[in-house]
């Protein structure tokens, strides 16, 4: 009892030694930058940048987005690699603590008849304790070293939700894609039935003795024209389907992105009831988790310094063994109780030069996790810039747009009468319905830009928008 006492006063003195001690290395402090940005002390998106695909009050787009983040691979792959990470943290974190491995053994051994004494008889040895060992980590190996690996964990976690911020930006986009050349098929389909109608016009004057077979050969020209197009966008659809199908895990051939729809159901190129408006005083860069996924790499390696300055210290260990062993005739029991402790130090001493080295690696993967941190950042506020200016300028577009198509339709329909009435050329009719169709393409171009812009907005900013009552409201095309 005596003999236990002692070894637990021993350990707790070596736990005050420890506790006692301070980690090498520099204490990592959170860039001004950063603090700047507020990341989130849990680093978790918040809801509002989560569910931005909803206010577009699209079914389709939130189901497709659902399915998504139910079956999407690489999502999977990044949760996958959370949990992986903070397995090795919690490996990391285990290290600093005593281990102990319980040892139970038994030997039979028979002294052979040759022998002069106990010749014959079987000998029996058997043993029964825990072999003790412990890292005292007097200089903060150890906890650098778990320090470096939670933070590795957090960083895991954020590029996954990283991951998340992409996938549903690229299922958006790639569903604005379809939704797009779905409207440019439908308006080239539009567009052929008004040149069709055209061309009865002049085959009607022709047979008056107004029109030339030239005349007919012109619209028909147009027609063709017009006709060379509509594959393009059927491939351009077909092609948005197969990219969304491989976003939500599912065969290209087996999926349909309208199959949610109901028979003779149309759903239009998704917009905003609500006009998007920027807040310069809101700190959407928090959104970011991207930054904040540099930032916890920056903290990993700045602790990894610590791991590495560390080595040029002793390392001081205390391995032990308590338990029972028998002797040859004896029985295990307290009268056969054995204990050692044996501690024992480490040194590196002559390869200092190398630690030296590898402090000096140490410190340089710091500066480039500091300038990877920064660029991020500056990338980052570019790219918010950048799309909130693209958006801009597609909306100037988009109202310039409907004006021309308003436009070149009343242009159509007067040169349409005044050619029917026979007081302008055929060429004149047939220019205006050049730049007719050409609007109305055009118009379709810039909504569907309009759109991927728009998603290129909450791409930026993670969502993290609000939407104000602030800003002309832009009609998109409609099928």
């Amino acid at each position: 009892m005596r003999k236990t006492l002692r070894l637990t006063a021993i350990s707790m003195a070596l736990a005050s030694l420890l506790f006692g001690c301070a980690s090498v290395g520099p204490s990592y402090a959170a860039p001004v930058t950063a603090n700047l940005v507020q990341l989130p002390a849990e680093y978790k998106a918040a809801d509002k940048a989560q569910l931005w695909w909803q206010q577009f009050n699209d079914p389709v787009l939130s189901q497709l987005i659902e399915k998504a983040l139910l079956n999407n691979q690489t999502l999977a792959a990044a949760e996958a690699n959370v949990k992986r990470a903070y397995a090795a943290f919690e490996d990391s974190d285990n290290d600093a603590l005593p281990r102990m491995d319980i040892t139970a053994s038994q030997q039979n051994n028979q002294v052979p008849d040759s022998a002069a004494q106990n010749a014959g008889q079987i000998q029996r040895q058997a043993n029964l304790g825990g072999a003790l060992s412990w890292d005292l980590d007097l200089f903060g190996k150890l906890r650098r070293a778990a320090e470096a690996a939670n933070a590795r964990a957090q960083g895991a976690e954020l590029a996954w939700q990283e991951a998340k911020v992409q996938l549903l930006a690229q299922v958006a986009a790639s569903y604005g894609d379809y939704r797009g050349a779905e409207l440019r098929l439908s308006v080239a389909e539009q567009n052929l039935g008004n040149l069709r109608r055209t061309k009865q016009i002049i085959l009607a004057r022709r047979d008056a003795g107004f029109a030339s077979d030239l005349e007919i050969s012109r619209i028909d020209a147009q027609i063709y024209q017009l006709q060379s197009t509509i594959p393009q966008f059927q491939f351009a659809k077909a092609q948005a389907n197969a990219t969304i199908a491989a976003l939500v895990a599912q065969p290209a051939e087996q999926f349909a992105v309208d199959g949610s729809l109901l028979k003779g159901e149309k759903q239009s190129l998704p917009e905003l009831n609500t006009p998007l408006s920027f807040a310069n005083q809101h700190n959407y860069l928090k959104f970011r988790t991207d930054v904040a996924v540099a930032e916890r790499e920056l903290a990993a390696s700045t602790a990894d310094i610590g791991v590495a300055t560390a080595e040029l210290y002793p390392e001081v260990s205390v391995s032990g063994f308590l338990g029972f062993i028998s002797s040859p005739g004896l029985s295990l029991g307290s009268q056969n109780e054995a204990w050692s402790i044996a501690p024992s130090l480490r040194w590196q001493a002559t390869e200092l030069s190398s630690i030296q080295a590898r402090i000096r690696g140490a410190e340089a993967e710091q500066q480039m996790a500091f300038a990877r941190f920064q660029q991020t950042v500056f990338d980052a506020l570019a790219q918010m810039q950048t799309s909130l200016h693209g958006y801009k300028t597609s909306r100037e577009q988009q109202l310039s747009a409907q004006q021309q198509v308003a436009a070149t339709e009343q242009a159509v329909q007067l040169t349409r009468a005044q050619y029917e009435a026979g007081t302008t050329e055929f060429l004149e009719l047939l220019d205006a319905e050049r730049e007719w169709l050409a609007a109305r393409d055009q118009q379709v171009v810039l909504s569907a830009q309009s759109f991927q812009r728009l998603v290129s907005i909450y791409r930026a900013f993670a969502g993290g928008l609000e939407l104000e009552q602030n800003t002309p409201q832009i009609a998109l095309v409609k099928e």
